[in-house]
């Protein structure tokens, strides 16, 4: 069997289960082997002072991908509030060479001020580009764990340290932020994900279910 794709989930344990069905929606899909596991900041030797706009206990550590793959190879990132509704193998096929990332680069202008778990809106360059992101780890050496401890916030998610001829795009059916325009790979439940208190009825909300209860019953047979 061939060495599985890397694939890596931002995780807040407060919502378990969003990891839970996102892991499956990806594990589904999958045409190839691929290993999911979650960055679980309390499981990681990291230590960086509190930031009061960070959204996620995965705002800052979905840099240490790199690190965590010991600067080889090629790894996605991915936040949690997504579900996969395609083949996630077909991102490992994208040319890498001469980039060091790949990502959905958004045109993303937010207008409302507070957005999923009621966390303060931040209008910034790039954003949501950190949100998925495929990468050539050995030309990310940049992001050391030290970087990633103590570079401010926008050298990171807005990619200062890497070059822009060196982060590629990917196709516009990954990422797709709240709402299905066309073909939709990857959904983004930018506004606030089902498995939230008051966002039941969110966008999309029925499908998020429906691969909810796949999953526990496929978890109650084995």
């Amino acid at each position: 069997m061939s060495e599985p794709h890397h694939v890596w989930i931002g995780y807040d344990p407060s919502q378990h289960i969003s990891f839970e069905v996102l892991k499956y929606s990806l594990e589904k899909h999958a045409s190839e082997p691929v290993l999911v596991r979650p960055i679980d900041a309390e499981q990681i030797d990291f230590s960086r002072g509190t930031d009061p706009l960070a959204s996620t206990p995965f705002t800052y550590t979905r840099f240490l991908v790199p690190w965590l793959e010991d600067y080889q190879g090629t790894a996605l990132f991915m936040d949690s509030d997504m579900l996969a509704l395609g083949d996630i193998s077909e991102l490992f096929h994208e040319d890498m060479d001469g980039l060091a990332l790949r990502v959905r680069q958004h045109e993303y202008n937010p207008t409302e001020t507070v957005k999923m778990g009621g966390k303060t809106q931040t209008q910034y360059p790039r954003k949501n580009w950190s949100s998925l992101m495929l990468m050539n780890c050995a030309e990310l050496g940049v992001w050391s764990k030290e970087a990633v401890e103590t570079e401010s916030g926008a050298w990171l998610h807005r990619f200062e340290p890497i070059p822009d001829e060196k982060v590629g795009d990917l196709s516009e059916e990954w990422n797709v932020l709240d709402h299905m325009t066309g073909p939709t790979k990857l959904l983004h439940y930018t506004s606030g994900g089902p498995w939230l208190e008051g966002c039941e009825d969110a966008d999309h909300a029925d499908l998020w279910h429906e691969y909810r209860e796949e999953y526990e019953s496929a978890r109650a047979a084995s």
